[in-house]
């Protein structure tokens, strides 16, 4: 592939493939982005040199075919004069520069050939630096996303917090105790709003009685009365 042949890997394979085999992805990307940049440069770099030189065969295959032209006027101008040797001579320097000019045309071919596989190439890697940029957010995203995710596994999976969770547990159990020492001072003590409360309670069971007395009173005097009547 020319100018692609240390690169071929780049081009050819799949950057997953690639990525797969790195340590770090992130940093993998950016070395293959960073590569495929650099070649894009070169591939510029060359395709520039190629369009020159076509120009340059170009303007001598012009040049010499002039030149083919110009020994065929002058053969003639001598055959017009009966100089049959100097049209000769004409002729021979014209069959010369035609050969040239068929030989610069066979290379412009061939350069025209290598700057058209350099345009393809162009293209091609063109296409893989678009597709890199593409999935580099991505693949730094999930690299980061999985990373966090690990690191969150082996912190729940470490004896450090089972341990912290342990101590979470003794605490509770010492407030426990400390709330039932609490609880058994209390018991059997009045407190002033208990003493209130029974004061209130008290005096609602005197009412009720005094209204059930009269209540029994009133039934026993009706009875009294009948008789007498």
């Amino acid at each position: 592939m020319g100018i692609f042949s240390r690169f071929t890997d780049i081009i050819n394979s799949n950057i997953n493939s690639l990525l797969d085999k790195a340590e770090d992805p992130e940093k993998m990307v950016r070395l293959i982005i960073q590569e495929m940049e650099d070649t894009l440069v070169e591939v510029r770099s060359a395709s520039a040199k190629t369009i020159a030189n076509k120009k340059d065969v170009s303007n001598q295959i012009a040049r010499l075919t002039a030149e083919a032209d110009e020994w065929q006027s002058k053969a003639e101008l001598a055959l017009s004069k009966e100089r049959e040797d100097l049209a000769r001579a004409a002729l021979h320097e014209k069959q010369k520069t035609s050969e040239s000019a068929d030989a610069l045309k066979h290379e412009l071919g061939l350069i025209e050939s290598e700057l058209e596989k350099l345009q393809t190439e162009t293209g091609q890697l063109q296409e893989k630096l678009a597709d890199a940029k593409t999935r580099q957010k991505t693949i730094i995203m999930r690299q980061k996303t999985v990373s966090s995710r690990l690191e969150v596994k082996k912190r729940l999976d470490s004896s450090t917090v089972d341990a912290a969770m342990g101590r979470f547990e003794q605490f509770e159990r010492k407030i426990d105790d400390l709330e039932s020492q609490v609880e058994a001072y209390d018991m059997g003590k009045k407190t002033l709003k208990d003493e209130f409360a029974e004061l209130e309670a008290g005096g609602k069971i005197d009412s009720e009685l005094e209204a059930l007395k009269k209540k029994m009173q009133a039934k026993t005097e009706k009875p009294s009365k009948a008789k007498k009547a």
